[in-house]
């Protein structure tokens, strides 16, 4: 019994100490939003009710009655940049870093700000020399990705692959896809100056970077073909098919002239049909059939587009049907083909396009680097719209 009347003494206690507490706190919350400037206050509304230029005039008010008030500059200039006004978000952080009585944590912070500052301003040198002065700060990582990314841009390569072994996250499915790029974009150039000893250099890094380069493959291809190795060059180009058969496509008009240039041009037709029997491409099919129409006549073109169409029903298929159909039809329905080709023509021609699969942006002409978004290899060689035919 004096257990229970012992507890009943207690239990209000804690209740008044809990009230005690709360009345503290509240009084706290008071006299520090009574400390605010009201403008402060405004702002934030503003933003909540997504009102940026009404916040901005409110914070631009509050920074003039409270200039020490670090927190609002950076508000302020963040605001400053999302709207695109660049040079008032420069000179805010600017004031920000020159300011000596900053702790050094802010400053950083200022610095990152202003390097984002001259980014979106698309003053590039501007903000590698920021990001460089990050280096070895507590923002490292994320001056790592910014100079990488303004690399790309600039297409210095060899910057590029040297920010990128300094990447924590390293060695890793994307940072070996990433990494191969960039030794194949210095491969191409240098192909351009007829190095072709740096070229070579180059495409066997990215295949030792990352095995699984198709790019690589591909430029090795070339550089053996140059040299006059047909036979290399075709088993580079068929490497392809064990690496990702999607990109075959792009290699086989090289594929056919190499075997052409061997007087094994039927050869050469065979690999390509064998190829499109286990990987359907619409791609693949446009020089299978050109390659047919050209060695076998307007019939064995128009035999194979059907079977083709039958395996693979779409209307861009149908569109390379229909203009083998005109050259095997009689003269009376061949203005009647005609004008249906037309139709199912024109209508293909604007939807046939490549799609990134990492931000859906589409483009007639294959990239290996997304426009977009800046991905590296997120849009395979394939035409999207492929519509199906099948009921």
């Amino acid at each position: 019994m004096e257990i229970e009347l012992w507890w009943l003494l207690v239990i209000p206690l804690f209740f008044l100490l809990g009230w005690l507490a709360a009345r503290i706190d509240i009084r706290h919350v008071v006299r520090e939003s009574r400390s605010l400037p009201r403008s402060y206050l405004s702002g934030l509304n503003f933003l909540l009710n997504e009102q940026p230029d009404k916040a901005i005039d409110a914070f631009i008010e509050a920074v003039r009655i409270d200039p020490d008030t670090v927190e609002l500059h950076f508000a302020l200039g963040s605001l400053f940049r999302r709207r695109g006004e660049t040079e008032r978000a420069i000179r805010m952080h600017q004031h920000l870093v020159e300011r000596v009585d900053l702790p050094h944590a802010q400053r950083t912070q200022a610095l990152a700000e202003l390097g984002q500052d001259y980014l979106k301003a698309g003053l590039l040198d501007r903000a590698e020399d920021v990001f460089l002065r990050l280096r070895g700060t507590e923002l490292d990582d994320m001056a790592l990705n910014q100079l990488l990314e303004i690399y790309q841009q600039e297409k210095e390569w060899a910057k590029a692959i040297e920010i990128a072994q300094a990447l924590p996250d390293h060695e890793s499915v994307w940072w070996r896809k990433e990494m191969a790029n960039f030794h194949c974009e210095i491969a191409e150039s240098a192909m351009t100056e007829s190095r072709f000893g740096d070229a070579e250099h180059s495409v066997s890094a990215a295949l030792a970077v990352n095995p699984k380069s198709v790019r690589a493959s591909l430029l090795r291809g070339d550089l053996l073909l140059r040299d006059g190795q047909l036979e290399a060059a075709i088993d580079a180009w068929k490497r392809i098919e064990t690496q990702d058969p999607a990109y075959l496509a792009l290699v086989a008009d090289r594929i056919m002239q190499a075997h052409q240039k061997t007087a094994r041009a039927e050869q050469g037709l065979q690999m390509l049909r064998s190829f499109m029997e286990r990987h359907p491409s619409l791609d693949l099919l446009d020089t299978v059939f050109e390659t047919t129409l050209k060695m076998q006549g307007p019939q064995l073109a128009y035999d194979l587009v059907r079977e083709e169409l039958r395996r693979n029903p779409t209307l861009l298929g149908l569109d390379k049907l229909l203009e083998a159909g005109i050259m095997t039809a009689p003269d009376e329905y061949r203005t009647d083909i005609e004008l249906v080709r037309q139709l199912v023509h024109g209508h293909t021609r604007r939807v046939a396009r490549y799609r990134c699969g990492a931000c859906g942006f589409k483009a007639r002409q294959f990239y290996w680097r997304c426009p977009a978004c800046g991905g590296w290899e997120t849009t395979p060689p394939k035409r999207t719209e492929e519509y199906d035919l099948a009921p």
